[in-house]
């Protein structure tokens, strides 16, 4: 903390930091491309497009845009967010950062927006495994007429993930039902053909064409064998369990896809130091965009 209030003493210094993360290769114009700018004496807005004749500032065309909360406060925001393991909750972020607590969600809401990917399929050299969970409160806990009716899932929600073995990474993805076609359509689009699948003894998976699959049965007490296992798949999910339980307490369906990708991201970028993960994140926040409206639409 001492460290980064030395490297952050004032606003401009934070609003240096994210020029020089957002605009790697040069200051350019995020409406319209130009690299024809300059400096303008404008009171938000400090740089003028020649091209397209307008004012802009490193938040337009990111997950900042129209954001009234000062630079510095969103590098804090990020640090915080990223040294928590676990999360940050709204109300602990609104108290540090001195916002309230509606604005500290928003903030929180669009961190999670910039981890969001694109990415191409895993190409499974060292394998992939595949697991699905339940995510959510337990359905009798909830009051009468917010229960779901869904003994068998206690009224959760079904999510399905991926680890990649060679680059640690993970994907994974709220979906309406466990069954045979949403599981290998997940598969298929996220994983290249060929490659090694490892699974539990779920029947979705079983003769899965145009992958060399391994599965345990856990239904027996069996989750190693040789490489075949789940564990690394697992552990996401008990790490995203302990936050949900620990510090968020409930995450609504709605918004369960963006905690998704937050961590699924934070996971790919865990063996980085402190300044590596906010210069990664920062990276990550061009060309995203979350509005209030959307956000609760």
């Amino acid at each position: 903390m001492i460290q980064l209030a030395n490297m952050f003493p004032d606003e401009d210094s934070a609003r240096k930091w994210f020029e020089d993360r957002i605009w790697k290769d040069g200051r350019t114009c995020p409406r319209c491309g130009s690299a024809k700018t300059r400096p303008a004496s404008h009171k938000k807005m400090p740089y003028w497009c020649s091209e397209g004749r307008h004012y802009f500032s490193v938040r337009i065309g990111t997950v900042m845009e129209e954001s009234k909360v000062s630079y510095r406060k969103w590098v804090f925001a990020i640090y915080l967010h990223l040294t928590n393991l676990k999360g940050v909750s709204s109300m602990k972020l609104h108290r540090d950062i001195g916002v309230t607590q509606a604005t500290a969600w928003f903030m929180l809401q669009r961190i999670r927006k910039a981890f969001e990917s694109d990415d191409d399929p895993f190409s499974g050299g060292l394998g992939v495994e595949v697991d699905e969970t339940w995510v959510g409160g337990i359905d009798r806990n909830r009051h009468k007429k917010d229960r779901k009716g869904r003994e068998s899932a206690g009224g959760k929600a079904p999510v399905v993930g991926m680890k990649d073995r060679e680059t640690n990474q993970v994907r994974a993805q709220v979906i309406p039902e466990t069954d045979r076609l949403t599981l290998r359509t997940f598969v298929r689009e996220n994983v290249s053909a060929g490659a090694t699948l490892y699974t539990d003894d779920a029947a979705a998976y079983r003769g899965i064409m145009d992958f060399q699959h391994h599965s345990v049965k856990h239904s027996v007490g069996e989750y190693v064998r040789g490489m075949a296992h789940t564990n690394g798949i697992e552990s996401f999910w008990a790490m995203l369990k302990r936050a949900h339980k620990g510090v968020y307490h409930k995450i609504s369906v709605k918004h369960l896809q963006r905690y998704i990708h937050e961590f699924a991201g934070r996971h790919g970028i865990r063996e980085f130091g402190t300044l590596r993960q906010m210069d990664t994140l920062a990276e990550c926040m061009a060309g995203k965009r979350l509005t209030y409206r959307d956000l609760v639409a």
